[in-house]
């Protein structure tokens, strides 16, 4: 059922009305709302067309198509194109100026309405720019369904959404809009799972999700996010990125490695050694830096402020990426995120001044072909600085070698690094031992750890030690007759918490004795292309 809205009326009702008041001009300033459409638009339209998988010859549906901001351009490739709009004036504007290409329809009706009807199995492509937050959440969640239905097999969803907040200026009576959270949209789609008539299982692969650049660079404004997703036979696994987000860099492990590096960072020592090591790259202002494996974003925010340079930050955890664009708002940077995968990603050569990454190369197999992308992506004169966990030449303990297994990590003695640098084509390379500033780190962390005990466990989990309290005390009064289902729960929990951070000190102890002994070493690396 449709949410109530405005003075007690129907979800879609409000939603037909907002459009109605701001498309009295239909012009594009009216369907971005947003004095500054003309200039947004000639940057940010290309930007979005370049995100779209190849379509050409193929079947499309524009679902909020407008007055056809793109519809003319998706017409010029796709072999026939539907474009849909519930706004009768829109869409008869968008026909008036794009119905010479024939190999379009247009049609007037509403996305959640069952009287949109499209064969199942028949589309290529569904393209969305800015429809699903003018949806409640049930009729997100549904249209997923249909969308989903409607792909054939290996096709491609693309929407794009404004979240936590309005970026357009255009003055407004009320905004019925939903300014939700990015995680919203990965979860629903994420979970979203079908049967066709032979029993075959498809679910929807994340291809990419990443901020729009125009409004990142034109009003370091973040909020601006972009997915593309694709639909697969569910055996075909996501692997490495489900391992990842599930185990590696769940939103658990996520919030421990938060606490003790701090707030955006997930990798050794925190914003100090950022500091210490962002320091070796003589950043100047305006410079273009692609940090791989980015995490959740700390280390960009910081050479972005500090530097006035611009940041695209990369990483392949769906989870790592929603909380660095989470982070990012309400913020003054020039950094915008993409979930990717590095070893599939191109860029132009000559893109990039600095290529930097903080312990993420470790779950990199192939790293020399990945050295040489960078190799190309880099400005003549650019340089690349990398620090990840390595391992001592040589033999090592089956205790390590089974951590390196269970982990799924690719360790290399540190030589063995500086020479796939060199072998990548970079003219000047340093590979150095930094394992003493990563003992000396650890034992600061682990100190921190011991001091701040109860933060630790108060900042984790979901429920939080507060939080726990003011549960203790509701369900005291709910409870008042069973004081033994009270402490039984309170318990429960405490005892959760409590084994969150013996493992954390337990992970700690470990690293500092595979330190210790040079079986596990930090290696900080440095290269130029002349």
């Amino acid at each position: 059922m449709a949410s109530e809205g405005v003075c007690g009326m129907d979800e879609r009702d409000v939603q037909k009305n907002y459009w109605i008041e701001h498309t009295v001009d239909l012009s594009v300033e009216a369907m971005m709302l947003d004095s500054k459409a003309q200039d947004l638009d000639k940057e940010e339209r290309p930007e979005v067309l370049s995100l779209l998988p190849p379509y050409d010859g193929k079947s499309v549906l524009e679902l909020g198509a407008g007055i056809g901001r793109f519809t003319g351009e998706l017409a010029q490739k796709a072999g026939q194109l539907l474009a849909v709009d519930f706004i009768d004036s829109a869409i008869k504007k968008n026909e008036s100026i794009n119905g010479h290409h024939k190999n379009v329809k247009f049609m007037c009706a509403d996305v959640t309405s069952p009287d949109l009807q499209i064969a199942e199995g028949s589309i290529d492509l569904i393209f969305s720019n800015w429809l699903l937050m003018y949806l409640s959440d049930n009729e997100v969640e549904n249209l997923a369904e249909r969308m989903m239905k409607w792909l054939k097999d290996d096709g491609y969803i693309f929407f794009r959404e404004s979240c936590f907040h309005q970026s357009g200026d255009s003055k407004r009576k009320y905004n019925p809009t939903h300014y939700r959270e990015p995680r919203f949209y990965t979860k629903v789609f994420k979970e979203c799972i079908m049967s066709d008539n032979t029993r075959n299982a498809f679910e929807l692969s994340l291809v990419g999700c990443k901020c729009i650049g125009a409004y990142v660079r034109n009003k370091k404004n973040q909020n601006q996010i972009c997915w593309m997703w694709q639909k697969i036979k569910s055996q075909n696994d996501r692997g490495f990125q489900q391992f990842l987000d599930k185990v590696e860099y769940n939103h658990k492990c996520i919030s421990r490695y938060e606490h003790v590096y701090g707030q955006g960072f997930v990798s050794t020592g925190g914003l100090e050694t950022t500091k210490q090591i962002v320091a070796l790259l003589g950043l100047k202002a305006g410079q273009k830096v692609l940090d791989v494996g980015c995490g959740v974003g700390g280390g960009d925010f910081y050479m972005a402020e500090k530097f006035d340079v611009e940041v695209v930050g990369v990483d392949l955890s769906i989870n790592m990426i929603s909380l660095a664009i989470e982070h990012a708002i309400g913020h003054n940077y020039t950094v915008e995120f993409e979930c990717a995968d590095c070893t599939r990603k191109t860029y132009p050569e000559n893109t990039f001044d600095v290529i930097y990454s903080r312990d993420a190369m470790l779950h990199i197999k192939d790293k020399p072909t990945l050295f040489r992308s960078f190799y190309k992506w880099l400005k003549p004169g650019g340089k690349l600085l990398i620090t990840d966990y390595c391992k001592r030449a040589g033999s090592i303990s089956v205790e390590f070698a089974e951590y390196i297994k269970r982990g799924g990590y690719f360790l290399h003695d540190i030589k063995e690094y500086g020479l796939m640098l060199e072998n990548a084509g970079f003219d000047v390379v340093i590979a150095e031992d930094q394992n003493d500033l990563f003992i000396k780190t650890l034992e600061e962390e682990l100190n921190s750890l011991e001091t701040n005990k109860i933060n630790f466990i108060d900042d984790l989990g979901e429920v939080g030690f507060s939080s726990l309290l003011f549960w203790g005390l509701f369900s005291f009064c709910y409870y008042f007759f069973d004081v033994v289902v009270l402490f039984s729960s309170i318990h429960y929990w405490v005892h959760c918490f409590q084994e969150e951070y013996n493992e954390t000190i337990k992970r700690w102890k470990a690293k500092q004795i595979r330190g210790a002994s040079k079986e596990q070493l930090w290696g900080l690396f440095f290269a130029e292309k002349k």
